[in-house]
């Protein structure tokens, strides 16, 4: 995809999510998060890379120690149909015993969501929970419902705040959807 294309497919796409939106909706996740393990020393654990963009948001505003760390498990790589899980990144043995917290971009059908908290689990941690920035809207039942929430998102492709769209605009303040192609 050449610059001008990248453009072209910012222009044929519609604001679903306004930037004051999302940064009110970290605001109010940071805030429930740390009602609930704000006592605990936590390992936060980010999907990458779309929640790169999210986890750089959320982190400062989470106002307990915590210790950081990055996992990676992909189904889209620049598609826009989520295919074959593929671990890049597998969560280590320092889940043991600990209150896991996994923070992603999004929570679309929730099969890449689930395979990391059946992981984790696995690996002895006591306690998983799950913060993703958007939550698609889908008639489907999912594996599992995340412990956080930031938005709602209309079931079509979305991207912006660390979720691409051919592999471009990760890096918009807002949350935008495009037809699939």
């Amino acid at each position: 995809m050449t610059r001008e294309e990248a453009f072209d497919l910012l222009q044929q796409s519609e604001e679903v999510i306004s930037a004051e939106t999302v940064s009110a909706a970290i605001d109010e996740m940071a805030r429930a998060i740390g009602a609930s393990i704000g006592e605990e020393f936590p390992l936060v654990l980010s999907v990458m890379g779309g929640a790169a963009v999210f986890t750089g948001l959320l982190l400062p505003k989470l106002d307990f120690p915590l210790e950081f760390d990055y996992i990676h498990l992909t189904r889209y790589r620049t598609g826009l149909h989520g295919g074959e899980m593929q671990w890049r990144v597998a969560p280590g043995e320092s889940v043991k015993d600990r209150t896991v917290l996994v923070l992603d971009d999004i929570l679309d059908e929730g099969e890449t969501m689930a395979a990391i908290r059946d992981k984790i689990v696995s690996l002895g941690a006591r306690r998983c929970l799950s913060a993703v920035l958007c939550e698609k809207t889908k008639s489907a039942a999912k594996p599992l419902r995340p412990d956080f929430v930031g938005v709602e998102v209309p079931d079509r492709y979305v991207f912006g705040c660390g979720m691409d769209v051919r592999g471009y605009w990760r890096n918009l303040p807002t949350i935008r959807s495009v037809e699939k192609r």
